[in-house]
């Protein structure tokens, strides 16, 4: 089997993988295909050691490493937004994040919340408590979590579960003085600083939002810019380029 038969397998399939195509040096031209667990085919071996950034990055470009510059082609299905809660914010999230051609799945334990006429913009609804949503979703690196239920009921087992998951964004809608006192109670739960730091909350970039649609604007602007690496300020204040190709693995 080629590799132009195995990435397309991939692709037929949903799966994940990247294609690393060496640009210049001695062996300019040589190909790695590396699979989302691991295996490879192709030249350059040693270039699958830079495959989970390049997929947790979730779009292809440039990999400066030693010394050479790689061409890291990511093939991955759409992303997926989940989001616990089914309030208005939810409604706004999901119909912005379908216009990024994302995969959108709203849960909520209470029925008379999640129903097709509250969020029409779902993809998938689900009536279930967090832990039961979770295990249905199964949250991987192409996943957003976004938590809405200012509940601790349903906002402390959610949060506790998703940042042991592989998910590339977790928020937490609330202010700051609630985001502190339930920073508290996951503390008491057993949850480790490295954990704790998985959650942007208040979640959301610093845009001024009042309203459910700039709210899942400002949320779904930092989504984005934790997947990629970007600090989302200002690009007049921005230092790289706007289009940069983002150097990962860097040696």
């Amino acid at each position: 089997m080629t590799l132009f038969d195995e990435l397309r397998r991939v692709v037929e399939s949903g799966g994940r993988a990247v294609v690393f195509t060496v640009l210049d040096g001695p062996d300019a031209g040589a190909k790695l295909l590396v699979h989302e667990d691991g295996s490879t085919a192709g030249d350059a071996a040693e270039l699958a050691a830079l495959a989970p950034d390049a997929l947790r990055q979730g779009r292809s470009h440039v990999v400066e490493h030693d010394g050479r510059r790689v061409f890291a082609d990511v093939y991955t299905p759409p992303a997926r937004l989940f989001v616990y809660g089914a309030v208005d914010t939810a409604e706004a999230l999901c119909a912005q994040a379908r216009l990024l051609g994302w995969h959108t799945i709203v849960a909520d334990a209470r029925a008379r919340f999640a129903t097709r006429e509250r969020v029409p913009s779902a993809h998938e609804l689900l009536v279930e408590w967090p832990e039961e949503a979770l295990a249905h979703v199964q949250p991987d690196l192409g996943t957003a979590i976004v938590v809405l239920t200012h509940d601790d009921k349903f906002d402390v087992p959610l949060l506790k579960a998703a940042v042991r998951t592989d998910a590339f964004y977790i928020g937490a809608l609330g202010s700051r003085r609630n985001q502190a006192r339930r920073r508290a109670v996951l503390v008491e739960e057993g949850l480790a600083e490295e954990e704790l730091a998985r959650i942007h909350g208040p979640a959301g970039l610093d845009i001024g939002a009042e309203t459910p649609a700039e709210t899942a604007l400002s949320m779904l602007a930092e989504a984005l810019a934790v997947r990629v690496g970007r600090p989302g300020g200002s690009l007049r204040d921005a230092a790289t380029r706007i289009h940069a190709e983002r150097l990962v693995g860097k040696k």
